[in-house]
């Protein structure tokens, strides 16, 4: 009997309020929201009290990918370049040569111990090389735990390009397995090809949305985040459409987006960092939906054996490898190792050997979903004090919400609305506004204090750790951040 659409949206709104709530307990717990998303799901699946049967993989995957899509894009649009320019070469060495190295050693493992062939091995081990950043930062957040250095910035950006390369070599080893007449040889120009047009349309893509979004001038500011939306959908379709990776198109169209200027730009985060929660959530849901958690009990000794591997051997051997001739001592090295939590990504890529009808279909999936629920239960909670262990904690610094956003006008606008943070030893912490003999083309016009906002005026006295929200063109903010000592993230 097919249910009516009151009852599909009675069912989802439900599932989407206990998601919110659940988000709020991870906070409390210190466990990624997304174990609680794939809880709900699965208890709302056909052998949990909420007994809604769902068995369609293709539907699944599709969701996955849309979801994939919108959530990589928003990853990018809140990456600020300047902070992964100097770990640019390191996270694409993780998001590529780590990628393979995981997919290497995982795959050996397990053909030897499931009796597989080794292009088997190496698609299981191609499924579950991506990682997931998003759910190790909501657990720093929650825990009030930072960073040092460029570790950070380093995770994010291997967590944002290491989806693409999993995506092509699982779906090259399934066309491997499913046609013995495709060579292992015609998989380099393809990937070559993939990832050529994927960065070259990506970052076209962005400076084309810049403009179209400075240009178009609508009637109505709620058609801009319809418009930026219709971009990515765009961007991923298009450069798939002509043989490029859409996903790596559209983090790069996100990245370069991000960080340029355009209207509505705060309000256009917002939008899209609400949409990533909103995919998030329906993707998880949706994997928890279709999983059926009897069929996991059959999967636990392996599964067991290979994410232990994977946690102990496979991504330590692929970080520390990767990162040998970088500047990052041994401790950072194993913090990046450990904080490598597997997420929705694995799952997604679970179902390509489901539709391809691959004998060993099943077993992966449930492999893979029991490795990543392993994953996320045993490193998820004990990554803020295995930063403390290895003494690469840092305090967490909260990201300011500037109450102004600047509306360019015109293409010729020179000036930009910046944040500058004062640091703790800034020469200028204890002095007067008056005194510190500021360009005249910049102007201070709010100053954010413990989360409260004061109007400056010439004998406001500055304090370390203020928020300076500062109007100027570009060579007066030059200055001026020579002046205060510390450079912020626009806004």
């Amino acid at each position: 009997m097919t249910a009516s659409l009151e009852t599909i949206l009675l069912g989802f709104s439900i599932l989407l309020l206990l998601s919110i709530l659940a988000s709020k307990a991870s906070s409390r717990l210190g466990v990624p929201a997304l174990l609680l998303f794939l809880v709900i799901g699965m208890l709302a699946g056909s052998e949990g009290p909420g007994g809604i049967y769902f068995d369609d993989p293709s539907l699944a995957q599709s969701i996955g990918v849309v979801s994939l899509a919108l959530i990589l894009f928003a990853g990018g649009l809140d990456t600020n370049w300047q902070s992964v320019r100097p770990v640019l070469w390191h996270g694409f060495a993780l998001s590529t040569v780590g990628v393979l190295i995981t997919t290497f050693l995982v795959g050996l493992f397990a053909a030897r111990i499931l009796s597989l062939s080794l292009l088997e091995g190496l698609l299981l081990g191609a499924i579950v090389s991506s990682t997931d950043a998003a759910a190790v930062f909501g657990i720093l957040r929650a825990r009030g735990v930072g960073l040092k250095g460029y570790l950070t910035p380093l995770i994010e950006l291997e967590s944002g390009t290491n989806d693409p390369i999993a995506v092509f070599l699982t779906v090259s080893l399934i066309s491997l397995l499913v046609n013995p007449n495709v060579s292992v040889f015609d998989l380099v120009p393809a990937f070559v090809l993939q990832m050529v047009l994927g960065a070259v349309l990506g970052t076209i893509m962005g400076r084309g949305m810049v403009i179209v979004m400075n240009r178009l001038r609508l009637e109505y500011e709620g058609l801009y985040p319809v418009l930026s939306l219709s971009l990515v959908l765009l961007t991923y379709s298009a450069t798939t459409a002509v043989g490029g990776n859409g996903f790596l198109a559209v983090y790069l169209a996100g990245l370069v987006m991000g960080n340029n200027d355009f209207i509505h730009k705060s309000s256009l985060r917002r939008f899209h960092d609400g949409l990533a929660w909103l995919m998030q959530i329906t993707m998880f849901l949706t994997l928890g939906l279709l999983v059926f958690p009897s069929r996991l009990l059959s999967v636990i000794d392996a599964g067991l054996l290979i994410a232990a591997f994977l946690i102990l051997v496979a991504r330590p051997a692929s970080v520390f490898t990767t990162l040998l001739f970088s500047r990052l001592d041994a401790r950072e090295k194993a913090l990046v190792s450990w904080v490598g939590l597997r997420g929705a990504v694995p799952i997604i890529l679970a179902t390509f050997p489901l539709l391809a009808g691959l004998p060993i279909a099943d077993l992966f999936f449930n492999l893979v979903f029991f490795v990543v629920l392993t994953s996320v239960i045993l490193q998820g909670p004990t990554i803020p004090l295995i930063a403390r262990w290895l003494g690469v904690d840092a305090p967490a610094t909260a990201r300011s919400k500037p109450p102004l956003e600047l509306v360019p006008v015109s293409d010729s606008m020179n000036s930009e609305l910046v944040e500058l943070e004062i640091a703790p030893d800034s020469t200028v912490a204890g002095k007067q506004i008056v005194d510190l003999h500021l360009p005249p083309d910049a102007l201070i016009l709010l100053i954010n204090r413990n989360n409260e906002f004061i109007v400056p005026r010439g004998g406001t006295i500055l304090q370390a750790g203020d928020r300076l929200l500062v109007l100027a063109d570009k060579e007066a903010l030059a200055r001026i951040q020579a002046i205060v000592g510390a450079r912020g993230p626009k806004t």
